[in-house]
């Protein structure tokens, strides 16, 4: 559990790993904190010191990929499960994960999450962020119900054996760090399951400002994802980009060219309907004067990701040259110290 600044959610979050329906004596529970200010590792601490098999580990990079990368190395377990400090699991998680890599020849499993919010906006941001409009092609916010291959899961359970195939998690990338790394392992043939029967639920960003600087960051950092493994890309990575990007074009032409100011009109009243369209489909219950601020949290996720893209494209215009080599740290034969 690679964490920081998580002291509102740290506490729950660990007691849904210290509650599993899976012998306790075979589980060991390592969180890596990221130097955490809010008193993150004091509580870990405290609930460490009443279970042996809970660790705290300390991570000075701050950042996830490190922090993995520490866990994996201290880790000695045959499975490998990777869960953040922003969910809850359910109780029968681990062992869930445990008997779909055992009997159902996957590398790797996870399941849907269950986005929730806490406050009028985060509910409203949990809502867009399980959309297929919010968020496109991501199987595991958006279907519930139905198992298939998948090329990423949240809160991944691996098998040992696969993680010592695909190496460590590449400590460049700050944010979609799982997606290049599930993208490795489909690349040496590993397969990833999303199996309905593996739940979590996933506490939502509180505020629009933290939506827009997260989704920034999606966008900015899927660049460097795309320069290091292009065919790990699929057509709905370029829609915010391509929409943010021609907005943008027509109106930087609208006082010189009428098509331009006719295409800007177009596009912007035609966003503007789909959006309030979906806003209202996904809208569930409670005020419809809630059905604005859907539509601004839609619009956050696509503006957001495909600004972070468009400057990602520019911050890293000269790394293309060096898109095949994969910065991933450390000597893969670390792994298999305690094999």
């Amino acid at each position: 559990m690679p964490v920081r600044n998580e002291s509102a959610y740290i506490r729950r979050s660990l007691q849904s790993v210290l509650t599993q329906d899976y012998d306790q004596q075979r589980l060991e529970i390592l969180v890596v904190d990221g130097m955490s200010s809010d008193g993150t590792a004091e509580v870990v601490s405290q609930l460490a010191s009443v279970h042996p098999n809970l660790r705290l580990l300390t991570n000075e990079d701050l950042i996830v990929p490190p922090g993995l990368n520490k866990a994996l190395r201290e880790a000695k377990g045959e499975i490998i499960i990777r869960v953040d400090g922003h969910c809850e699991i359910t109780p029968d998680y681990v062992k869930r994960c445990v008997e779909h890599l055992i009997e159902d020849n996957v590398d790797a499993v996870g399941g849907p999450i269950e986005t929730i919010g806490e406050t009028e906006s985060a509910k409203m941001i949990a809502l867009a962020m399980s959309s297929p409009f919010g968020v496109g092609g991501s199987s595991f916010r958006t279907l519930k119900d139905k198992a298939l291959l998948v090329d990423t899961v949240a809160f991944p359970a691996y098998l040992r054996a696969a993680i010592e195939r695909t190496g460590f998690f590449d400590e460049e990338l700050v944010r979609n760090q799982d997606d290049e790394y599930n993208f490795r392992l489909r690349k040496l043939g590993g397969r990833i399951l999303l199996s309905p029967d593996i739940r979590s639920r996933y506490y939502s960003r509180s505020s629009l400002r933290s939506l827009w600087r997260q989704y920034f960051q999606y966008g900015y950092w899927k660049v460097r994802v795309m320069q290091k493994h292009w065919r790990q890309m699929r057509l709905y990575h370029f829609a915010p980009v391509t929409f943010v990007s021609l907005l943008m074009l027509t109106l930087i032409l609208s006082p010189f060219f009428e098509f331009a100011r006719l295409l800007f009109a177009f596009m912007a009243f035609s966003y503007l309907i789909v959006n309030i369209v979906a806003s209202a489909r996904t809208w569930t219950e409670g005020s419809w004067r809630q059905v604005p601020l859907l539509s601004i949290a839609f619009a956050i996720l696509h503006f957001s990701y495909g600004l972070g893209f468009l400057w990602g494209l520019v911050r890293f215009w000269n790394r293309w040259s060096t898109s095949s080599k994969s910065q991933v740290c450390g000597p893969l034969s670390d792994l298999t110290l305690h094999g």
